[in-house]
């Protein structure tokens, strides 16, 4: 499995012209193909005098995603299959946890199979424009006890050395939870022992997906 990959930065909402036609591109970030679903039938509901809510998503890293597209009424191959192909390419590597609904409003002119494949996909490429990109990376969960006379310091000073935080919890003592890419896991090591003059170090808990700052 790969420990990195793109997502959006943001959802986005753009829309496009052809030939009086409208095409209104709806990008948001998902986490299940359930989640996927959810959006493209509440923009069904919102949108309902529209002719076609054609849609593609893809949920999950690489190196197997779990990837599906809809033409919804439009000639086959037309919407759904162009509008996953601007997402399986975007940046040169492609995005994920995402899913794109375009909606149309038809305008009264046939835009034949080739007019269709470059409105639906344009209308996607607007879209990822307009949202932008964040890597998302696979890290460690290390958590770090300290004080309450410490954690305030310790934090401050991980952070200013780009040590992803990605929690704290306040009880008898604080615990700090570290998001540590696995090639930096020795440079953290050192950093805690330093910032606590070596009284305290980490402990793997796990692993999680978060948004490289």
């Amino acid at each position: 499995m790969d420990t990195s990959y793109l997502t959006l930065a943001r959802p986005a909402d753009v829309e496009t012209e052809v030939k009086r036609s409208r095409f209104r591109c709806t990008l948001r970030r998902v986490e299940t193909e359930a989640d996927a679903r959810a959006v493209l039938d509440g923009l069904r509901r919102r949108h309902w005098d529209a002719r076609h809510h054609c849609s593609a998503f893809v949920v999950g890293p690489p190196p197997m995603p779990v990837e599906r597209s809809s033409d919804d009424g439009e000639p086959a191959g037309t919407a759904g299959a162009p509008m996953l192909e601007v997402l399986r390419g975007h940046g040169g590597e492609g995005v994920s946890d995402v899913v794109a609904v375009v909606t149309r409003w038809f305008g009264g002119t046939l835009l034949g199979a080739g007019g269709l494949v470059r409105a639906y996909g344009d209308a996607v490429r607007a879209g990822l424009e307009a949202a932008g990109t964040v890597r998302r990376e696979l890290v460690r969960e290390h958590v770090l006890a300290l004080s309450h006379a410490d954690a305030g310091r310790v934090e401050s000073e991980l952070r200013a050395r780009g040590v992803a935080v990605l929690g704290s919890e306040y009880a008898a003592g604080v615990t700090l939870r570290l998001g540590v890419p696995p090639a930096d896991e020795g440079r953290i090591a050192a950093t805690v022992a330093e910032l606590t003059a070596g009284s305290a170090s980490t402990t793997v808990v796990g692993e999680r997906w978060v948004d490289r700052p």
